[in-house]
């Protein structure tokens, strides 16, 4: 049986490996059209989903990080144009973060938003695109992300909020887009910037995986079923200035890998063994790296998962991968110069490829359209 599951595997990679070499090689192109606003906010984070129920993709900006500005809603009256501005709220606030999900039920995406020492707040959709401010949840802290996911499988979406150097928190969803009940996840004192979700050792249960800045150890947290994350499975050198994590299957074996996005290093894939560990690290991307964030998509409809990287600094670039997920092909896009803080990936003009929204700080943010490579 094991040597029919490694011949498996082996076919499974030289046919990958066909598929990464024949694969149509792309490039990521941006215009003046292509701008998000013609502002330079501190554009922390933006998310992509169909908001007004038209079947063109939307996105939702956080602005601010530490200094209050207005968080925006744009909305795409195809292909890639957004002609249409509305305030996500009244008041400004020093925003992280405005994560799309359908928090009360009802069919369309709500909005939760994440604010640096001020109060998180739950907006809910009208289905056309119209926010009502519905509540808040939680209590101020140095947030810096949110996660949403139906944590404890009750047919509702959960919050994970994480705050650098305090205490993590899931707020749990009772179904109305209320958030009553609280727990916390990680060490008190984790440092986290980012958490991704997925089942690591195929128990059927959502696991956590952490990344921690601050010279503080990287971290898997597997869920014994009653969303206890009790148990710890460290992961990297424990001094990597980890920024942002994502999960997949990244080699097509069934079990989750995930990504580490590093600043001052190269970034990692690790290859999971499917019981919640590592079989193999793999490094990828420069060695003076300033990896901010990261996405995970078939960029070139290959059926492979490549990785879309935001560096502050230096050119963001999308890592094409080629059959095994241990090795990629480098192409980048956009300007050094930018400070891309946050990325989101998604068809925004509706040609069948996967394009990338970037949020720069201090910058114009930018989308840019999927092409093919000029021969």
């Amino acid at each position: 049986m094991k040597k029919l599951m490694r011949l498996a595997l082996l076919l499974l990679s030289l046919a990958s490996t066909f598929s990464a070499s024949a694969a149509e090689e792309r490039r990521f192109m941006s215009n003046s059209r292509l701008v998000i606003g013609t502002e330079s906010e501190l554009s922390a984070s933006l998310r992509i989903g169909d908001l007004d129920s038209d079947d063109d993709l939307d996105i939702a900006v956080a602005n601010g990080r530490h200094w209050p500005q207005q968080n925006l809603v744009w909305f795409n009256h195809g292909p890639a144009r957004f002609k249409l501005i509305r305030r996500l709220g009244q008041d400004m606030a020093a925003s992280y973060a405005t994560e799309l999900a359908d928090l009360d039920n009802d069919g369309d995406l709500d909005i939760a938003v994440g604010n640096d020492t001020a109060p998180n707040l739950i907006f809910l959709n009208d289905g056309e695109g119209h926010f009502q401010r519905h509540a808040t949840f939680g209590v101020p802290s140095s947030l810096r992300s949110l996660t949403l996911a139906d944590i404890d499988q009750d047919g509702n979406i959960d919050i994970l909020a994480n705050a650098r150097g305090r205490q993590n928190l899931i707020y749990f969803n009772d179904g109305a887009a209320n958030f009553p009940r609280t727990q916390p996840f990680g060490n008190q004192v984790d440092s986290t910037i980012d958490v991704a979700i997925g089942d690591l050792n195929n128990d059927g249960y959502p696991d956590l995986v952490l990344a921690n800045r601050d010279a503080q150890q990287n971290v898997v947290l597997l869920n014994d079923g009653h969303t206890q994350f009790t148990q710890r499975i460290p992961f990297g050198s424990g001094q990597d200035e980890t920024r942002a994590i994502a999960v997949a299957d990244l080699n097509g074996d069934g079990n989750l890998d995930w990504v580490a996005g590093n600043i001052g290093k190269t970034n990692t894939v690790y290859i999971g063994n499917g019981k919640g560990g590592i079989t193999e690290a793999h490094d990828f991307g420069r060695t003076n790296g300033q990896t901010y964030t990261l996405a995970i998509a078939d960029m070139n409809n290959d059926d492979l998962l490549d990785i879309v990287i935001g560096n502050t600094g230096q050119q963001n670039a999308v890592f094409f991968n080629q059959g095994s997920g241990t090795t990629f092909r480098e192409v980048r896009f956009g300007e050094a110069s930018e400070v891309t803080y946050n990325l989101a990936v998604g068809d925004l003009n509706k040609d069948g490829y996967t394009d990338i929204a970037v949020a720069n700080s201090g910058s114009e943010n930018r989308i840019y359209i999927n092409l093919p490579a000029k021969k």
